[in-house]
């Protein structure tokens, strides 16, 4: 049997790294496992530490020396307090020399952006790696105290990417290659190799990151290179649930959901995998099981390509979740005749869509008017300010000579999306979704859905989200009360 049949990579996140004593916990889980069957691990920084590495390069361009020595020492007690508590007195020398060595790393860049007053996104990239970087040399140090043999991996040496800093895309076709000469060979002497999340490289070597969920997108990514058996995902919650339990008391966890609907969950605002991570493992259809490392009794969610045949489908959706920091941006031509133009419409919509690519922002929902060629759509308030300086300066001329009316924006808006491979074909059931919402007196805005008819898409007011989440929650026997069918 080759060494590294069955393999399974596991990622834990920030909360599962918090502390020394947590780190201890992610380390029983790997040991567990190892003693079964070969193990990879992916780990992300420990909590807060992303954000504070990211604050020091911000104090450093503004001129903030206080503040950078301020950053380095906080980083330096926390790292180090981990050391010792983690660690036995013959590992703790090595790990000192390690956290001193990479955080001077980290030192050295903030002090160049403290002279440049600028933090050119390739310093950041090699900068915030800094983070994974330390979780990985304290976890594998630890598992090597405890008698398993393990080496803290840099993924620069294994994920190439091309060099869209600060968002970069994986090259899979060399990660495959890179992943057999770096990590096979550890696999094959049954060593446990403890990559960094996050974080990769150019082909050329320079430093990347993966952008939002990175350190669950290199998980992936090495899972699909790697060949795993199985890719489990370690998180502070237990599992995926039918809906927010902060909105909807009687939420419940699923057993089994299917790729598809994990990424549109996460699409629309729920604390799920990004969309993205799910990506490289499709292909390969490689399970995904989402478990919490605080209650690791608990089975968990499996993902996977499709619902095991004891699962009922028909009875419509899995999910529904919702996003509240949106808005509502609406376009319209000024004139009858012009909207009466099919062609103009369809060439507004399409200038508009290659503005929002151009300023890097995701579309969570479209819809569109027929006659009058008005159209609207949905994106994160994070992201309107951007949208908005791209649509005015694509629509200069229209604005400036009245073709056009201004640019319409409504943020006390809110984001429904009820998500379930059930939904496909049944009959009636956007009309019972509707008639919830409305029986609350909630008005509705504006609905997409695709043509999957995996997810309803439904605008409210804000003032009535949380409403409408529950009562849609309701109306599809969801809860733990109703004993749900599809789970």
């Amino acid at each position: 049997m080759n060494s590294r049949s069955h393999l399974l990579v596991m990622k834990f996140g920030g909360t599962s790294m918090g502390s020394s004593a947590r780190i201890e916990v992610a380390a029983r889980l790997t040991m567990e496992q190892h003693a079964k069957r070969p193990v990879a691990i992916v780990v992300s920084a420990m909590s807060k530490i992303t954000d504070l590495l990211l604050d020091t390069l911000r104090q450093a361009e503004e001129g903030d020396e206080a503040g950078v020595d301020a950053s380095l020492k906080t980083l330096t007690e926390r790292h180090l307090a981990c050391c010792r508590e983690l660690l036995p007195e013959g590992f703790q020398e090595g790990a000192r020399d390690g956290v001193g060595g990479l955080l001077g790393e980290f030192a050295r860049i903030a002090r160049g952006v403290l002279m440049l007053g600028e933090r050119p996104l390739a310093s950041v990239d090699r900068a915030v790696a800094i983070g994974e970087r330390l979780s990985a040399l304290l976890m594998a140090a630890y598992l090597q105290s405890q008698g398993t043999t393990a080496a803290a991996v840099n993924a620069a040496q294994v994920i190439a990417t091309d060099d869209v800093f600060g968002n970069a895309t994986p090259l899979l076709e060399e990660t495959r290659e890179r992943a057999a000469v770096v990590l096979g060979p550890l696999l094959d002497r049954r060593v446990v190799p403890v990559v960094t999340g996050f974080n990769a490289a150019t082909l050329d070597g320079r430093p990347t990151t993966l952008g939002r969920g990175g350190s669950d997108f290199s998980a992936a990514i090495l899972a699909a290179s790697l060949d795993a058996e199985e890719l489990w995902i370690w998180t502070d919650v237990d599992g995926i649930m039918t809906g927010d339990p902060r909105l909807v008391p009687d939420a419940r966890v699923l057993d089994e959901i299917t790729y598809n609907e994990a990424a549109e969950l996460a699409y629309a605002g729920a604390k799920v995998l990004h969309p993205r991570t799910l990506a490289p493992l499709i292909d390969r259809q490689i399970p995904v099981w989402s478990k919490n490392s605080f209650a690791p009794e608990k089975p968990g969610t499996r993902i996977v390509a499709q619902l095991g045949r004891g699962a009922e489908v028909a009875g419509g959706p899995h999910a529904v979740t919702s996003m509240a920091e949106v808005a509502l941006v609406a376009i319209e031509p000024a004139g009858l005749a012009l909207s009466g133009s099919t062609l103009r419409g369809t060439r507004l919509m399409a200038e508009a869509l290659e503005a929002l690519d151009s300023a890097g922002v995701e579309l969570l929902a479209i819809t569109s008017s027929s006659y009058r060629q008005s159209f609207c759509f949905l994106v994160r308030q994070s992201e309107l300010k951007a949208a908005l300086e791209h649509l005015e300066e694509t629509f200069a001329l229209e604005l400036t000579h009245g073709y056009m009316k201004p640019v319409q924006v409504d943020t006390e808006v809110g984001l429904i999306a009820v998500v379930g491979e059930g939904m496909r074909g049944t009959p009636g059931m956007a009309g019972r979704i509707f008639t919830a919402i409305s029986r609350h007196n909630i008005n509705i805005i504006a609905i997409a859905q695709g043509s999957s008819e995996l997810t309803i898409a439904i605008v409210v007011h804000r003032e009535g989200l949380e409403r409408a989440v529950r009562a849609v929650h309701e109306e599809c026997g969801m809860g733990v009360a109703q004993g749900h069918a599809l789970s």
